[in-house]
């Protein structure tokens, strides 16, 4: 359960009004200066640093991830003072960066943030009074009615008729056929699948109010040659075995479709134990999954080149200049107020990556400070062109891949410092991005830029805070947590996180994808992905203006990088409804859209955050379940877990030499 920074948004609201009317307004002098509990009304200003500071910390801070595989899954507990520094440099070394990159990336009119303008949206919606003639709909009666509307609907498919987020209308035609089930399960391809949550199809790709059209044709181009032509094609050619196992899990098998018991092939120390490796055998992945990790090699390949082909001037014009070319006219208006200098944020990052070395260093993480410091400088360099697309498409490649791929050839065999390399070179990025969005949110809503710093900084801080004393609290007090056996909290993030620690960590890339593996061609994606965007460059410059100027091919590749744990049913909802609104409606109906659009975004949003909030701790953290009926199954097509012969994956029965040696 996460209270994402909308909820704050929406609910600050009504209580920032409150107390602005029954708190005191006695002043008081401290340190010669004169200080008051109500300054005044409450004022968009202060909405927007109050919904900052939960942007820092909404969602799950990824180093907890870190804490539950080492508790749950290897059995080790560092203690709350590492997993607190863990937590805090993790995020505090991206909020240097983005401090750096502000020239790029904050500054500039291009630079629009697309997840802002929903924001901003519900900012004007709530701030601003409209006077329209008598029958016409203000913005804020629309929101307070789409809101209301999807708070009372959210609890069908979260609580009273779940099958309704996936219902699998063609495998309900014959359900005991294993490639039906597999094509249009809910677990497989996900072909006909309908979704009647919002929260579904929102939960990886955001909303696709948002998201531009062009992007959204860019993501659709990439889903389907890579989910429904690419997957089934490799699937059924019986390419690496893979009829052997399901067609998409995150899960990992032994060579004859067992589960890959990983336990059993880990020292006291968590290293890999060659002669019970050799013993368990060589682990499997499936089809889906194991193309992801090729067109995840590709995708950040192809980052570079289409950084360097499609914006090389942009960046070296705004590198010679201060404050770079074509500003937005917010940034202008932003030069009443003192700006931020670089050194503050370079001070900061200096001191978070000297922390993170420490963290690593003291406590036995596995990751000496050179390896530290080669993660921060991943982060680093991919930041820009990732931050580039991220900033008009609303989209972000991540870097996990690559950081799993490097630290695993330097590293094998240790899957703790693996995973914690990727968050120091994977997540260090991505909350520069979250920050970088929150620069541009204060930029729109003109929040003085120190203000912005001190409320980010501290924000961060809280954050990790809460963030560590939730996740000891579910660890020490819920049974089986994060495993099959536990319930509503079964943690998919973490357990595919685990499976990356597995196949980067403990077995590494040399064993998974070296020249002696099946998973071997793989690896020239990466070259694949260097090439794949020149020819798109160069005939978009011989022919400007025809649809292939629209062509991006970073944004094609790494679409579907987020499954699993994300289903192909959920994209394909996703681009229905983006084709609906960002398509038909902006064209047919655009006073509409500008109108209404991003308040309808940040309605079902705001609808469907309150009420998940409300049924968990109401109702699910008591495991108070809706009585059983058809309706709370969430899978009617149970096959769609099954391998090509019809067979659902168990455990393996462990070879003597495992037994004989007392390994768990």
């Amino acid at each position: 359960m996460v209270v994402s920074g909308l909820v704050i948004q929406l609910l600050s609201y009504p209580i920032g009004k409150f107390m602005a009317k029954v708190l005191p307004t006695t002043e008081y002098s401290f340190l010669g200066r004169t200080l008051t509990l109500n300054p005044g009304p409450f004022n968009v200003k202060e909405h927007v640093l109050i919904t900052i500071m939960a942007n820092c910390g909404a969602g799950t801070a990824y180093a907890v991830d870190i804490i539950v595989i080492q508790r749950v899954f290897y059995k080790q507990d560092f203690g709350f003072l590492a997993n607190l520094l863990l937590i805090l440099t993790t995020q505090l070394v991206g909020y240097g960066m983005a401090g750096i990159l502000r020239r790029y990336l904050v500054y500039p009119a291009a630079m629009i943030w697309p997840s802002n303008l929903a924001t901003v949206a519900l900012f004007n919606t709530l701030h601003r009074r409209e006077e329209l003639a008598p029958g016409q709909w203000t913005r804020q009666k629309f929101f307070a009615a789409f809101a209301i509307g999807s708070f009372v609907y959210y609890w069908i498919p979260a609580y009273i008729f779940p099958a309704i987020t996936a219902l699998t209308l063609l495998c309900y035609i014959q359900p005991s056929n294993v490639v039906l089930s597999q094509m249009t399960g809910s677990q497989g391809l996900g072909l006909g699948v309908l979704s009647l949550d919002w929260n579904t199809i929102t939960a990886f790709l955001g909303s696709p109010l948002i998201t531009p059209w062009w992007a959204q044709v860019n993501i659709m181009l990439g889903f389907i040659l890579i989910a429904w032509i690419m997957v089934p094609a490799a699937y059924y050619l019986d390419i690496w075995s893979a009829k052997m196992y399901p067609i998409l899990t995150s899960k990992l098998f032994t060579t004859d479709g067992y589960y890959y018991d990983t336990l059993s092939i880990l020292t006291p120390a968590k290293t890999l134990d060659e002669p019970m490796y050799k013993a368990y055998g060589p682990l499997r992945i499936a089809t889906f999954f194991a193309i992801s990790y090729g067109i995840g090699f590709a995708g950040l390949t192809a980052i570079l080149t289409h950084t360097f082909l499609y914006h090389r001037k942009q960046i070296w014009a705004q590198w010679k200049e201060a404050r770079g070319a074509s500003q937005d006219i917010h940034y202008i208006l932003m030069q009443a107020y003192k700006e931020v200098p670089e050194w503050w944020y370079l001070t900061l990052f200096c001191i978070t990556v000297t922390l993170s070395i420490v963290t690593c260093e003291v406590w036995n993480y596995g990751l000496p400070w050179w390896c530290v410091l080669l993660a921060v400088g991943i982060s680093a360099l991919f930041s820009l062109p990732i931050g580039l697309i991220q900033a008009v498409t609303n989209q972000q490649p991540g870097l996990n891949i690559l950081t799993e791929f490097i630290i695993g050839y330097i590293l094998p065999g240790r899957p703790i410092a693996n995973v914690t390399f990727k968050t120091y070179g994977y997540i260090s990025m991505s909350h520069a991005m979250s920050f970088l969005g929150d620069l541009k949110l204060g930029q729109y809503m003109k929040i003085p830029p120190r203000i912005m710093f001190m409320t980010q900084l501290i924000g961060t801080f809280i954050a990790g805070f809460v963030n560590l004393i939730t996740a000891n609290w579910l660890l020490s007090t819920r049974p089986n947590i994060c495993t099959p056996e536990g319930g509503h909290f079964t943690c998919l993030s973490a357990n595919v996180f685990y499976s990356a620690s597995v196949i980067w960590g403990v077995i590494a890339p040399e064993r998974m994808f070296g020249s002696t593996s099946i998973y071997h061609p793989l690896m020239y994606f990466f070259i694949a992905g260097l090439l794949i965007p020149i020819p798109f460059y160069l005939i978009s410059r011989q022919f400007p203006g025809t649809v292939l100027d629209q062509i991006h091919i970073p944004i094609l590749l790494t679409s579907t990088g987020m499954m699993p744990p994300a289903r192909p049913f959920q994209y394909a909802n996703w681009l229905v409804v983006g084709f609906c609104f960002q398509y038909c409606v902006k064209r047919y109906y655009k006073d509409w859209y500008q109108r209404f659009n991003y308040v309808l975004s940040a309605a079902l949003d705001s609808g469907v955050a309150v009420s998940a909030l409300v049924i968990f701790f109401t109702l699910q953290i008591h495991e108070i379940d809706f009585p059983a009926w058809w309706g709370t199954n969430l899978n009617h097509c149970p096959l769609d877990k099954a391998n090509f012969y019809g067979q659902v994956p168990s455990n393996k029965p462990k070879p003597a030499i495992l037994q004989n040696n007392g390994n768990p």
